[in-house]
């Protein structure tokens, strides 16, 4: 590869992260970049402009036509209505009273409820807020240190960048996968295996709980021996547990977990369809929430929508429900009109549930919301396939493999490159441009040469995870400053984010040394 080619990748490189730090939008910035390198080459006669004319057949292949990415709305959607219907609320409540005897009882409460968020929504602005208005004060107000408190919060508020369901794992899984046939195909395997967000779901499943159960030992040990920065409560401070209450706060979560999740890992549905089932629980949930404050006819039919619901798949196993069959049973006939039943049910309970949410204007807020995040997201991704295809038609994926290889260590020692690139390009860049600029230019070349595409993937999901707390541009940190009490410091919340960053550091280590972490339970379940 010729150094003309190398100084136009430069180029392209420096024009567009140039443009990014002068504030240009980073969607524009790729894609502007890439045209106007395109542009200068084409005039120096160094680029074929015919390359720009798949520009529109990969946009709509990449964004348009695209059924797993169809999965990021919509749990976008589901969790900003559990979001705005204040269950993430009474969850930290009920949570902290049950954790108040322990040392740093409320720092573990907010990792436990970042922990079942991160399973049900995966939102972090929303976790992130919500923790840091309704937890903050009190932890100030118990005595924590402000550092220890603010860094609680933004640490359980990433964590749902890497336990599944993710946004960044359904982005990765969607680049892993188109990489990882593109290294097949070069290997002459025109036939491989796929891989899917399922199969990441599976594999980031018990490094994200290992993640959190780091958090909460560094918390249980500055309970322990440093009992001023995370003072348990006094015995007469402590407010009675309601146990009924607790339960019933753990349902909304934690029933969205084992239907999402479970039937994403299970085989059962994919991650859009998934996503699609989450979301519509999610909307009944609200809708329960909200209609319970006063109660009625709207309560009455959610209710039944919700246990419609639930019933539905146990209709299903008890039988087959298909009105084509030759001989329909009496058993059979009485689980299909149950199934109708229950199909009808659990459409009224929707359609309540949705008017319940509009009329007190949530429906709205939820949906302008979810359209504005994901406007931004494929945004990102239009002007990120402009600027990779400009990429490789200068040749940069030639030069990307020709400096793996010369990397001492090998296929292992490029893993560890690109990890520290994307740890130092988390400082500047959010998840979503890192995942779209990043992996279409080295994946590919990592996993011709034999890594794990599973494991390659959870590593980066854990490392991304990283973006959101390491500043300048930390949006965890932004997000916890802007609601805030006064009293809270900018120097508090940087300082406080600096050993959970470290445990991090030290969980993806702990992986890179075991694999197994990530591919154990995709093997267990077949993936």
């Amino acid at each position: 590869m010729g150094g003309t080619d190398a100084l136009l990748v430069a180029g392209l490189f420096v024009a567009a992260f140039g443009a990014v730090l002068a504030g240009v939008p980073v969607a524009f910035a790729l894609g502007g970049a890439a045209l106007l390198t395109a542009a200068a080459a084409t005039a120096a006669g160094l680029f074929d402009p015919a390359f720009l004319g798949a520009i529109p057949s990969r946009i709509y292949g990449t964004a348009m036509y695209n059924e797993v990415l169809t999965a990021v709305p919509l749990f976008i959607l589901m969790g900003v209505l559990l979001e705005k219907s204040r269950v993430a609320e009474d969850l930290l409540d009920s949570m902290a009273r049950a954790c108040a005897r322990i040392p740093a009882g409320l720092g573990v409460s907010v990792t436990l409820v970042g922990a079942l968020l991160a399973a049900s929504t995966g939102i972090v602005g929303a976790t992130v807020v919500a923790m840091g208005l309704i937890s903050l004060p009190t932890m100030l107000r118990r005595g924590y240190d402000p550092a220890l408190a603010s860094g609680s919060i933004c640490a359980a508020g990433t964590l749902g960048q890497i336990i599944p369901p993710s946004i960044v794992l359904v982005i990765l899984g969607d680049q892993l996968s188109s990489a990882y046939v593109e290294a097949q195909r070069a290997a002459g395997n025109f036939a491989p295996d796929p891989v899917s967000v399922g199969d990441l779901f599976a594999g980031a499943l018990i490094p994200g709980l290992g993640l959190a159960v780091l958090y909460m030992l560094y918390q249980l040990a500055v309970g322990i021996f440093r009992p001023q920065a995370a003072p348990r409560l006094p015995k007469s401070a402590h407010e009675p547990l309601d146990w009924r209450e607790l339960a019933v706060s753990l349902v909304a979560p934690v029933a969205l977990i084992l239907v999402v999740l479970g039937s994403i890992l299970a085989g059962v549905a994919t991650p859009t369809e998934a996503a699609g089932v989450g979301a519509l629980g999610a909307a009944l949930l609200a809708g329960r929430k909200v209609a319970s404050e006063g109660g009625g006819l709207s309560l009455l039919l959610v209710n039944a929508g919700i246990v419609a619901g639930l019933s539905l798949p146990l209709i299903r196993a008890a039988g087959d429900l298909r009105a084509t069959l030759e001989t329909i049973t009496v058993w059979n006939g009485m689980l299909i009109a149950l199934a109708m039943l229950a199909t009808t049910l659990l459409l009224v309970g929707t359609i309540a549930a949705l008017a319940v949410l509009a009329r007190r204007g949530l429906l709205g807020e939820a949906v302008y919301s979810t359209m504005r995040i994901a406007t931004l997201a494929f945004t990102i991704l239009v002007g990120a396939t402009i600027f990779t295809l400009v990429f490789r038609a200068l040749g940069g994926d030639a030069i990307v493999a020709a400096a793996l290889d010369w990397i001492p260590g090998g296929p292992l020692g490029a893993v560890i490159a690109i990890n520290l690139l994307v740890f130092v390009l988390g400082f500047f860049l959010d998840f979503i441009e890192i995942v779209f600029i990043v992996m279409p230019i080295v994946a590919p070349v990592v996993l011709q040469a034999g890594v794990d595409p599973v494991w390659f993937g959870v590593l980066i999901a854990l490392n991304l995870q990283t973006s959101f707390m390491t500043p300048p541009f930390g949006f965890a940190l932004f997000y916890l400053r802007a609601v805030a009490p006064e009293e809270i410091e900018t120097r508090h919340v940087y300082r406080g984010i600096v050993p959970f960053v470290a445990i991090q550091v030290l969980a993806l280590v702990l992986l890179f040394a075991f694999p197994g972490l990530a591919t154990w339970l995709p093997a267990q379940l077949g993936r």
